[in-house]
């Protein structure tokens, strides 16, 4: 077993890692290089993220391996990486060959090399952010220490996760507003329309086009440089 002050620098360590400030992207691959420094005994680790409208997406990994394993899981609705998603917190398989609750995943699984299977869930209090998913090909055993700092570690990890989101989701609200800004600009020099007008041109716009407001502000930005 890890000793204590071990077991606490390095999720002291993953911690001060994680929350430096970086894009959504590079957060994910930061958690993914960290937890493979810091869980022991796996050699694979995946991040699956969960999307508002339900869609699952391996969105950083180490290998081709847990891209494969994370699909097939998704795909099928079973195994570990699937569970944590939808109800469970923590997901532990000690021997893959030994496991039984999931009769169409685990041999496809085995076929792959994988002999032991450890997935966390990642979440705060607005709900479920993804998942770590962690496979082993050389050992049969999760041993507690790994699900103890997995545990941990995940904690760390969605807050990291959930601030890279809140700045992607505030970055992105910057930039609507600075393209529709313009957009409304061209609209009131072209057709000489005050700014509360432009913007009803624009709302018109993305709803008899079926587009977001963003969009039509977009095209018609493009088409205005073009010229």
């Amino acid at each position: 077993m890890l000793a204590p002050s071990d077991f606490a620098l390095s999720i002291a360590e993953a911690a001060r890692t994680l929350n430096k400030p970086r894009s959504l992207d590079d957060t994910l691959q930061t958690i993914v290089e960290v937890a493979c420094n810091s869980v022991p005994g796996f050699d694979h680790v995946g991040i699956a993220t969960l999307a508002k409208g339900g869609d699952i997406e391996t969105r950083a990994y180490d290998g081709e391996l847990v891209v494969s394993l994370d699909e097939l899981q998704h795909e099928l609705h079973e195994g570990p990486s699937s569970a944590v998603l939808r109800d469970a917190e923590t997901i532990a398989v000690s021997s893959l060959r030994l496991e039984h609750r999931w009769p169409h995943y685990v041999p496809r699984a085995r076929a792959a090399g994988v002999r032991s299977q450890l997935a966390v869930k990642l979440y705060l209090d607005r709900g479920t952010l993804g998942g770590i998913n962690f496979y082993s090909t050389t050992s049969d055993e999760v041993s507690v220490d790994a699900q103890a700092m997995a545990r941990l570690f995940a904690t760390h990890a969605a807050i990291a996760l959930g601030h890279a989101q809140e700045r992607e989701e505030l970055n992105e609200g910057l930039q609507s507003r600075r393209v529709i800004g313009q957009a409304i600009g061209i609209l009131m020099e072209r057709y000489q329309m005050d700014e509360d007008r432009a913007f009803a041109f624009l709302v018109r716009a993305s709803s008899h086009n079926n587009l977001k407001l963003r969009a039509v502000a977009e095209e018609l930005v493009a088409e205005a440089n073009a010229r």
